[in-house]
C-alpha cells in the first residue's frame, strides 16, 4: 500500500495566494506616455487592497487565520503518518486479510483527512472573498468621490491597460481616502455553507 505524503503539503498551500499581490512600482502604461485623455480615469483594485492600511491588516489576518489552520492540519496528520509507516514495516509480517484490512483503514483515514484539508481550503477562501467585499464596499464611496473631484466620464481598471498616460490615475488617492477612513476590519474564519446552500442560492 502506498499512500500518498504529498496531502499535507498540499494542505499546508493553503495560504498561497491569500496575501494581496503586489503591484510594481512603475506601471506598464507608463513607459508608453503620450497626452491625458480628458474623462478617461483609472483605478487598480489591486493596488488598493495591497497599499491601503486595511488591506494590509487583511491579509495579515487571513495569514494567521491560513497558519492556524495549517497547523491544526498537520496535527492531525502526525498520527497517521505514523500509522502508516508501522503498516508499512509490517505489512510484509501480515495474511493478506489483515493487509487489506488495516490498509483500507489507513485509506479511510486518509480520505477524512484529504476532506477535512479541502473543508479549510474553503473556508480561508470564503474568509478572504468577504474581507475583500467588505473593502471594497467601504472603498466604493471613497472611490467616487475621486472620480467626481478628477472629472471623470469613464473610469478603467489600471491593471489592463497596455499602455498610456497615468495621470487620471485615482488609485493613489482612492489609498489616501481609504486610509483616512478605515485602517484595520476585524474578522474570523468563516464556516462552510450548509450543504447543497451553494446548488439552491445559485438560482
Amino acid at each position: 500500500m502506498n499512500l500518498p505524503r504529498s496531502t499535507l503539503a498540499a494542505a499546508l498551500a493553503i495560504a498561497t495566494g491569500l496575501a494581496v499581490v503586489p503591484v510594481p512600482p512603475a506601471h506598464a502604461a507608463d513607459e508608453l506616455g503620450g497626452n491625458a485623455v480628458a474623462g478617461v480615469c483609472m483605478l487598480s483594485r489591486e493596488a488598493v487592497f495591497a497599499q491601503s492600511k486595511v488591506g494590509k491588516a487583511a491579509s495579515e489576518r487571513l495569514g494567521q487565520l491560513a497558519e492556524q489552520a495549517s497547523a491544526q492540519l498537520a496535527n492531525q496528520r502526525k498520527p497517521l503518518d505514523t500509522d502508516i509507516q508501522s503498516f508499512q514495516q509490517k505489512a510484509a509480517t501480515l495474511s493478506e486479510d489483515q493487509r487489506k484490512q488495516q490498509g483500507a483503514a489507513l485509506q479511510q483515514r486518509m480520505q477524512t483527512f484529504q476532506s477535512q484539508a479541502g473543508e479549510q481550503n474553503e473556508r480561508i477562501q470564503l474568509t478572504r472573498a468577504k474581507a475583500m467585499q467588505r473593502i471594497g464596499q467601504e472603498a466604493q464611496p471613497v472611490v467616487a468621490a475621486s472620480y467626481t473631484k478628477h472629472h471623470c466620464g469613464l473610469l478603467l481598471n489600471r491593471d489592463a491597460v497596455l499602455g498610456g498616460n497615468t495621470s487620471n490615475d485615482l488609485t493613489s488617492d482612492v489609498v489616501q481616502g481609504l486610509d483616512a477612513k478605515l485602517t484595520t476590519i476585524s474578522f474570523n474564519l468563516e464556516p462552510l455553507p450548509p450543504k447543497g446552500a451553494a446548488n439552491g442560492g445559485a438560482h
